[in-house]
C-alpha cells in the first residue's frame, strides 16, 4: 500500500474524483498561484521603492530576483518588468510614478491573467508614443485584459498590433540614412527604478573605437567545473564599461584634474562620519547614502572630505588606503580573482575591500583585506553578507539568515590558487 506521501499516494487521492472536479480543481490551483504570485510582486515593488540596496544588497530588483529566486537571468528580468510595470514607484524626492499598466495589475491580481499574457500587454504599452492621450492608452489596456481573461499570449500579441497601428498609424520615424552628420550626445538618465544610467549618441568613429576598446572586456568568462558565465551580454558590457571607466581614472598615463589622475569628491558630515547613519554628497551627482560614501573609500581616488557642523573642511583624504603593489601581488595569488562564492570575474576587474572598513580603523594588511568585483562589492557594503579570513588565512562569507539559517560560511571554489 503506497503511503500518502509518495507519488503514487498522491494519485490515490484523485484516481476516485470525477472528471469534472479534476478540471475545477486544477482551474482553482491555477487562480491561486496568479493571485500568490500577485502577492509577491507588490511585496517586490515596495522593497524595490524602499530601495533595494539598502534592503537587499542587490544593485537592481533583477538581480535581487536571480540571486534569490535561483531562476535565469531572462527570468529575473521578466518578472522584475512585471513588478515594474504593475505598481506606481518613487523616486528621489518622495515623487510618486503611476504604474504602466494599472488595470493589468488589478485583472493580476484577481488571478485572471497570468505571466505570458501580463508580458504581452505589457509590450504593447511600452510602445506606445507618449503622444497619445491617457484615456485612450487605458482604453487599449482594458481591450487587452478583456482579451486575455480568455486568450493567450499570441492572440494578445496580435491584438496589440492592431492596437498600435490605431493609436499610432505613422509608425516609427524613418531612420536617418545619413549617421555621419549625427551630432554627438550624452546624457545622464534616472529610470523608474532609481538606478542611474547614460543614453548616447554617437558619431560613426566614436562609436567603433568605443566598441572596440570594450569587445575584449566583454566576452563570457571561461566556465570552470561546467559553470558557465550567467551574464547577458548586456550585463557584460556594462560590467566591461565599469571597468573602462575605472582603469580611465585610476591612470596615470591619461590627463585629470590638475595634473592628477581623476579623483571624486565625497563631503559628509562628522557626526554622520562617527555615526554611522545619514547621507553624504557625491560630486556631481548628489546625495548618497553613508554606505555608498563607504563603498567609494575603499578606492584612493575618491577622496572624503569630512565637514564639521558649520560646514567647514576639517580634513580631505589622501591617498592612504591604497595596497601597495607588493600587497596586490599577494592578494592576486591568494584570492585568483573575486573572492565571493561562485564568482568568476578576474583580478583585473576586482578591487581591494577592507574587510574592517578603514574609518573603524581597519588596516591596510592581508588579512584585512579581500578582493571583491563591483558587483560583490556592493553586496558586502549594502547586505547582511559577512566576510572574514578563516585561520588557514581564506577569504569566507556567511549568507544573510533569511538564506540561509545555518550560517554555513562559504568559499569561492571557482579561482585556481598557486
Amino acid at each position: 500500500m503506497a503511503s500518502e506521501n509518495s507519488p503514487q499516494g498522491v494519485r490515490s487521492e484523485w484516481w476516485r474524483t470525477d472528471t469534472a472536479t479534476l478540471h475545477a480543481r486544477k482551474q482553482e490551483i491555477e487562480i491561486l498561484k496568479r493571485q500568490l504570485d500577485a502577492e509577491q510582486n507588490a511585496i517586490l515593488a515596495e522593497i524595490n521603492n524602499r530601495g533595494v540596496r539598502g534592503c537587499s544588497g542587490h544593485s537592481t530588483l533583477a538581480a535581487l530576483i536571480f540571486e534569490d529566486f535561483h531562476v535565469t537571468d531572462k527570468e529575473a528580468g521578466r518578472r522584475a518588468d512585471r513588478v515594474l510595470a504593475l505598481h506606481p514607484a518613487v523616486v528621489v524626492g518622495g515623487e510618486i510614478v503611476p504604474p504602466l499598466a494599472p488595470l493589468t495589475a488589478e485583472a493580476a491580481a484577481e488571478g485572471a491573467i497570468g505571466g505570458g499574457q501580463i508580458d504581452a500587454i505589457i509590450r504593447t504599452l511600452t510602445r506606445i508614443p507618449s503622444t497619445v492621450p491617457e484615456e485612450d492608452v487605458r482604453s487599449g489596456e482594458k481591450i487587452l485584459v478583456d482579451l486575455a481573461r480568455h486568450a493567450g499570449p499570441r492572440q494578445i500579441a496580435r491584438a496589440g498590433r492592431r492596437l498600435l497601428d490605431k493609436l499610432d498609424p505613422d509608425g516609427k520615424e524613418p531612420r536617418n540614412e545619413d549617421p555621419k552628420d549625427v551630432r554627438p550626445e550624452l546624457r545622464f538618465v534616472q529610470h523608474r527604478d532609481g538606478t542611474l544610467g547614460l543614453k548616447a549618441t554617437l558619431d560613426l568613429e566614436t562609436y567603433a573605437r568605443l566598441k572596440s576598446d570594450l569587445d575584449p572586456m566583454a566576452k563570457p568568462h571561461k566556465a570552470i567545473a561546467g559553470v558557465r558565465d550567467s551574464r547577458s551580454q548586456d550585463e557584460r558590457y556594462g560590467d566591461a564599461f565599469t571597468d573602462y571607466v575605472r582603469l580611465k581614472t585610476t591612470s596615470r598615463n591619461l590627463p585629470g584634474q590638475a595634473g592628477e589622475a581623476t579623483h571624486i569628491l565625497v563631503t559628509m558630515s562628522y557626526e554622520d562620519l562617527i555615526r554611522d547613519i545619514g547621507e553624504a554628497h557625491l560630486d556631481l551627482v548628489g546625495p548618497i547614502s553613508a554606505t555608498d560614501a563607504r563603498i567609494l573609500a575603499c578606492d584612493a581616488r575618491v577622496r572624503p572630505g569630512v565637514l564639521g557642523t558649520a560646514g567647514e573642511p576639517l580634513d580631505i583624504g589622501r591617498s592612504k588606503r591604497t595596497v601597495s603593489l607588493a600587497q596586490k601581488y599577494a592578494l592576486t595569488i591568494r584570492d585568483g580573482g573575486c573572492a565571493f562564492p561562485g564568482c568568476d570575474m578576474p583580478v583585473p576587474r576586482c578591487t581591494a575591500h577592507h574587510i574592517v572598513f578603514w574609518r573603524h580603523h581597519g588596516e591596510t594588511k592581508i588579512d584585512n583585506l579581500v578582493l571583491l568585483c563591483t558587483k560583490h562589492h556592493r553586496l558586502i557594503h549594502h547586505s547582511e553578507w559577512k566576510v572574514q579570513i578563516a585561520q588557514d588565512g581564506l577569504p569566507e562569507f556567511t549568507p544573510p539568515s533569511y538564506l540561509d539559517p545555518s550560517g554555513e560560511p562559504r568559499r569561492n571554489t571557482m579561482h585556481l590558487r598557486t
